[in-house]
């Protein structure tokens, strides 16, 4: 298993089409071959909009609604959003690195062939979302819930999973076994469709005992 290699902006196929973005954002707009850079916005509304191609660096998201969004081909380096609603967007072949997503809604949102790189999740609501092909790379997940959602090969090398929810959720061809802590605060029964190493295994034991009723006992 190899993950993916972070890109830097020059990189990017699309670079040399970027131009500087300074307005403010808006509903149901189409945003193409923009760059957004050193930005704050407060209570933005960019829901239903559409990013095509665009990059986004050390912009910070106070609350904001971007409900319904799209994001394709996406590069997005050192963002933080506090208390934004994402929720039902749709992400497509994006990149997110050194990123801090905080107390963010994502519920109901569609995640295919996205990469995080050294992303901190705190308290981000993933339920019901469906995530295919997605990718988290040495990523802390604290207080993240996946209830309901559905995980399609997703992987998690050199991911710390801290107080992590799986209730109600669809795993297959999930792959755990590079991840460097599974804290799975609930839903254990969930992971039919996941795969765990031994060691791993035997760290999860007591959580699946007690959700089958199973009693370990020695004399």
């Amino acid at each position: 298993m190899h993950a993916p290699a972070p890109r830097d902006l020059p990189s990017l196929s699309y670079a040399h089409h970027l131009e500087p973005f300074t307005d403010d954002l808006e509903r149901q707009e189409i945003y193409e071959w923009l760059h957004i850079d050193g930005r704050t916005f407060e209570d933005a509304d960019g829901g239903m909009s559409r990013f095509n191609e665009c990059a986004l660096s050390s912009v910070t998201f106070t609350g904001g609604r971007f409900r319904r969004a799209r994001l394709d081909d996406v590069w997005l380096d050192n963002i933080r959003t506090v208390g934004s609603d994402l929720a039902e967007t749709d992400w497509l072949d994006a990149e997110c690195r050194s990123s801090l997503l905080a107390g963010t809604q994502l519920h109901g949102s569609r995640l295919r062939r996205t990469v995080f790189h050294h992303c901190k999740f705190d308290s981000v609501n993933l339920r019901a979302a469906r995530l295919r092909d997605v990718t988290f790379v040495d990523c802390l997940l604290r207080d993240v819930d996946f209830g309901g959602a559905t995980l399609t090969g997703v992987t998690f090398p050199g991911t710390t999973l801290d107080r992590v929810d799986f209730t109600k959720a669809t795993l297959d061809r999930v792959d755990l076994r590079e991840a460097t802590a599974l804290g799975i605060t609930s839903g254990v029964e969930a992971l039919r469709g996941a795969t765990v190493s031994t060691l791993q295994f035997f760290d999860l034991a007591p959580a699946l005992a007690q959700h089958i009723g199973l009693t370990v006992k020695d004399d």
